[in-house]
């Protein structure tokens, strides 16, 4: 349970070095959970008018939170494909860590109505009906939304997206509610109605726990946070190059799905302009190929007698 709903770090072997190859994967995964997630919800909107689950309802709640958010995915990895201006010199890359935001929000809202309609549920018990029918729907939402939720963390872990990641484990935490419906299932049968929406109350539990941990990355990046590991990364890259001395005030951030970084570097006080300017690219290419979702670095050349006139000064 912890390993499904937990974010992990992303796999350096995973990574996609290109920008554009990287929008793409996101757009197609974008597309291929929102034919998913919405053949799954259809399905289950019809069980639940027929049933009157609480617990289904919440499962189906989600699924559909899930469709209003894919679409602004969709959008933001379009836009961060648009050349910077003027006005944003940066790009628009950041625009995919605000739908991360957006879909924090949609998914609080579709915890809310879930405890709402959940206690509502348990002061007003209604019948259920057609259980065979609602065992049915959990099974296949089950399986419907781990499929999508596979893709989707493999894909946004292949380009480095929080959002598209977040997107993923909440696609998994509604395939481990689904297989909790099943248990209003057998309380119903074993004449316990009320524990569908009892699971109803747990289903929305789970939705905020998995949104608490998914949201504390999204925030992370838009606060210029990176992973532990990445900053120790640019330095032992920068450091294997041939003719860096010494590496400093390393820097790193994500925009949306891909990474810049800006260091200083010291070569040998003999070097010349050209030769620190050769060093220069080749750390840049050695940065670009051997950092994950790295797409730039902004490199600052200093030579070791000019760091030790600054020490004497």
């Amino acid at each position: 349970m912890k390993h499904a709903l937990t974010p992990h770090s992303h796999d350096h072997s995973e990574a996609i070095q290109t920008a554009d190859d990287a929008a793409q994967i996101g757009i197609r995964a974008a597309w291929f959970s929102l034919a998913g997630m919405g053949a799954t919800a259809v399905l289950q909107i019809v069980i639940v008018a027929m049933s009157g689950s609480m617990a289904l309802l919440a499962d189906t709640v989600h699924n559909l939170g899930h469709l209003v958010t894919t679409i602004p995915l969709i959008i933001a990895f379009r836009l961060g494909r648009r050349a910077p201006t003027r006005h944003h010199p940066y790009g628009f890359k950041r625009a995919e860590d605000l739908v991360g935001l957006f879909i924090g929000l949609v998914v609080a809202l579709s915890a809310a109505l879930i405890i709402w309609e959940s206690i509502r549920a348990l002061t007003q018990p209604r019948p259920l009906t057609n259980l065979g029918w609602v065992l049915a729907a959990a099974i296949i939402g089950a399986m419907g939304n781990e499929a999508v939720a596979i893709y989707r963390i493999r894909a946004g872990r292949r380009i480095g997206s929080a959002a598209l990641i977040a997107e993923g484990q909440h696609a998994r935490a509604d395939a481990l509610t689904s297989l909790a419906v099943i248990v209003g299932v057998a309380g119903a049968w074993a004449g316990i109605p009320q524990l569908d929406a009892i699971i109803g109350l747990v289903i929305a539990a789970a939705i905020l726990a998995v949104l608490y941990r998914s949201m504390k990355t999204v925030i992370n990046r838009l606060m210029d946070g990176v992973e532990p590991d990445v900053l120790d990364r640019v330095e032992q890259v920068t450091a294997s190059v041939d003719g860096v001395a010494s590496v400093s005030r390393v820097r790193a951030r994500w925009i949306g799905h891909r990474m810049e970084a800006d260091l200083d570097i010291t070569v040998a006080a003999h070097a010349g302009l050209p030769a620190a300017d050769a060093i220069s690219h080749r750390v840049q290419e050695a940065l670009v190929a051997g950092v994950p979702h790295l797409d730039r670095a902004t490199i600052h050349v200093c030579t070791a007698a000019h760091d030790d006139q600054n020490a004497r000064d």
